[in-house]
This record gives C-alpha cells, sequence and structure tokens, in this order.
C-alpha cells in the first residue's frame, strides 16, 4: 500500500509555512505530518499532489497498476481511532468529516493519471462515503499550537527512544521525572541542566545537545542535531526541529528546522520556519494588553482572522530575519525571505521579500536574497539548487 496526499481547499490557510513546502511536510510535535502518517500506517513509500512551484524541490512520486492507494488529507493527524477507521476502509470509499474529505482508498490506475496531472480530482469515480464525527485536524496555522503538547506525548510512541535513566546521564543535571524524559543516540547534556518533565516529556533526538545552565520543562522535543543554548528557559508545548540553535527564553513555539534564535529574547506561541534567523534580543509579543483574543492576517486575504486565541505572537515563514531588538506584535504574520530592522514595532502583516527599514516596505532585491539563503545554507553543507532558487523567484514579485 502506497500513502498519497491530497491538499484541499483550506490548504491555503497554511500560507506562508506551506509557500516553500507542502502541507505534509509541516512539523508538529515530534514529527512532520508525513512521518507521522508513514509511522501509524507502517508504509514506506509515499506520494503528493501539490502546488506547481514546488515541482522539483519536493517529490511527487508515483503509482503503479497493482498499487492500493490510501489518499490522506494532511489537515488530519493519525490517532488510534482514525488509523483503525482507514486500515478497515475498502476499495472506492471515502471517510468525511463536517463535509471535508479525510482518507480515499483508490487503485493505481484511479491514482496515477491523479499524479500526473497533479490534480485530486474524484468526481468521475463513483465512492461510498463513511461519515466521522471526531478527528484530530488542522483548520488554521495556529492550531499547530494548540495541538504541539498532545502531539509531542502522542508521537512518542514511533520515537524509538530510550528513557534517560537508562543512558546514566544524570550525575550533573537536575531531573524531575526520570521516567517522562527520553534520549536519543549521541545526546550531549552539559553541566547544571535541569529537566522538569513531570507536565510532559522532555524528548531529545540523536545528537542533540543541551549547554549549560539550560532549564526544559516538558512536553517538549529538542530534534536531532539541534542546540539549546547555554542557560535557555524552554517551556512547554516546544519543538524545536532538527539542526536549529535557540537560546534565550522560548514558550510553546515550532521551529521546524535548521532556525536560530541564538541569543537572549522572548518567543511565545510562535511559529517559525526553516532558515529563520532571529537577531540578538528579538521579542515576539503573545498576549495583548487588553487581554482580549488575538486577531491574525489571512495570507491570501490580507483581512484579519478573529483567532480566538488569547495568546498567539509570530508565524515567520522560511529564510525571513530579524536584527537585533527587533519587536514583534502580537499576531504578526511573516513571508518568505524578509529582512526585518524597524526600530518600532513592524507592521503585522510583513510580505514576502519584504525590506523592513521603515514604515513603508522596500524589496529585498532577490539577487541579494539569493545570496544570503546560499551563505546560511553552506554554513550547513546545503546546497541551494537551481530548483530551490525558481521556487523562491515564484514568490519574490509577489510584494
Amino acid at each position: 500500500m502506497k500513502i498519497c496526499f491530497f491538499p484541499d481547499e483550506k490548504s491555503t490557510r497554511f500560507h506562508p509555512l506551506t509557500l516553500t513546502r507542502p502541507i505534509d511536510d509541516l512539523r508538529i510535535g515530534i514529527f512532520t505530518i508525513r512521518e507521522k502518517w508513514m509511522h501509524a500506517l507502517d508504509v514506506a513509500g509515499f506520494a503528493r499532489i501539490q502546488a506547481a512551484f514546488l515541482e522539483d524541490v519536493f517529490a511527487i512520486g508515483s503509482a503503479e497498476n497493482t498499487d492500493e492507494c490510501l489518499w490522506i488529507n494532511p489537515r488530519f493527524l493519525p490517532s488510534e481511532k482514525l488509523v483503525n477507521q482507514i486500515k478497515k476502509l475498502d476499495k472506492y470509499e471515502k471517510i468525511v468529516f463536517k463535509g471535508d474529505a479525510v482518507a480515499v482508498k483508490l487503485g493505481g490506475s484511479e491514482s496515477q493519471p491523479m499524479l500526473k496531472e497533479q490534480d485530486f480530482d474524484l468526481s468521475s469515480i463513483e465512492l461510498t462515503e463513511t461519515e466521522i464525527t471526531e478527528a484530530i485536524h488542522l483548520e488554521h496555522l495556529w492550531d499547530m499550537l494548540l495541538l504541539n503538547s498532545f502531539e509531542i506525548e502522542k508521537d512518542l510512541q514511533y520515537a524509538g527512544l530510550k528513557l534517560l535513566s537508562e543512558e546514566n546521564k544524570t550525575a550533573a543535571m537536575s531531573v524531575f521525572s526520570l521516567e517522562n524524559t527520553y534520549v536519543g543516540e549521541n545526546v550531549t547534556i552539559e553541566p547544571n541542566v535541569t529537566i522538569i518533565a513531570e507536565e510532559g516529556p522532555v524528548v531529545l533526538m540523536d545528537d542533540a545537545t543541551i549547554e549549560a545552565g539550560s532549564i526544559l520543562r516538558g512536553p517538549i522535543v529538542v530534534g536531532k542535531g539541534a542546540t539549546i543554548k547555554m542557560a535557555s528557559r524552554v517551556y512547554g508545548g516546544s519543538t524545536i526541529g532538527p539542526v536549529c540553535k535557540v537560546g534565550g527564553e522560548i514558550s510553546n513555539c515550532i521551529f521546524h528546522s535548521y532556525s536560530n534564535k541564538a541569543h537572549d529574547g522572548f518567543v511565545g506561541n510562535s511559529i517559525f520556519g526553516q532558515w529563520v534567523n532571529l537577531g540578538a534580543d528579538t521579542n515576539t509579543s503573545n498576549l495583548k494588553n487588553n487581554y482580549s483574543t488575538v486577531r491574525m492576517s489571512g495570507w491570501e486575504s490580507r483581512k484579519d482572522i478573529e483567532t480566538g486565541m488569547q495568546f498567539l505572537g509570530t508565524v515567520m515563514a522560511d529564510h525571513s530575519k530579524t536584527a537585533i531588538n527587533t519587536m514583534l506584535n502580537t499576531g504578526t504574520i511573516c513571508g518568505v525571505s524578509s529582512n526585518i530592522f524597524m526600530g518600532g514595532f513592524p507592521p503585522k502583516y510583513i510580505p514576502s521579500f519584504a525590506w523592513v527599514g521603515s514604515e513603508d516596505y522596500g524589496i529585498y532585491k532577490f539577487d541579494k536574497a539569493i545570496e544570503a539563503m546560499r551563505a546560511m545554507m553552506k554554513r550547513r553543507e546545503i546546497e541551494l539548487s537551481d530548483a530551490y532558487k525558481a521556487m523562491m523567484h515564484h514568490h519574490s514579485d509577489k510584494l
């Protein structure tokens, strides 16, 4: 069986993070959505339908005539109940939740043309529908933060980690709840680290480094090769993705991978893509002075949306950067490859490739932006490919 991922009409709600990745590549909990489903269904092969501007950066995959193809809407996350329902699907049967397609089982002969044309079209296929009444799913960007603690705990079953007590690493640290602290291979924990896992697991993936004096309160995950800088304070609900470097104070945040917040400053209830760099003493506001709920602009509409969230900071897409002492307002949304160095509060809506150094937007020249991307990626021994450059160019003329 092969898993195939399809977007629906709500998928654009996850821009600007999905301007540079398919929705199944979003990270929540320990894993990406794609990894969750592959673990849950014990399937190795996958394919996807995605936006044209992601072509050649992310694999589409294919299906053979003999394949059984399980089509999954990646806005939905696996749970034991949903996985069992999906495993019982017959060919040409569809699961629906509140009018949204969740999963469909098709053969390779029906799936091949949809993958080739990159068009998930079921109009010519006669299907039997099964309605479900509960499902863990994402309606908006900020749902990732609401679900992150829950997903960390749920993903543990697939992480393959040992308890910290089995690794005999506790001599130079203070650990509260050893039975809820998990470590991978080659984890480095320096002296005077405090781990508090009484309210949720602390998960340290392979090659993670926790520098001296840091305090970690679960549920949190520190991804493969990630570093928590000296004397950091990381609170529950946080995912520090692979090869990130973070310091200062962090609460209920998701960093996807290769992003840096290496210095002091507070970020809370915020989501950052890949290759983001937050300058020293960058701070995000995550609570309004009047304690009312936060409004955030829809990426496509640029109109405010009532989130219903009392705590919500910043959503920042790939390759965006802030200068030292940057202040980001409550409910800020920032696109791809923007450069923010304003003395006061920048606007709450920052387009892709914006040069934000005054009240008016400038444009971050594409060739200069690419130079910065290439230099940052080279530091992690990753080459900026022509396909990646083309994907970025697609977003450079939208200001």
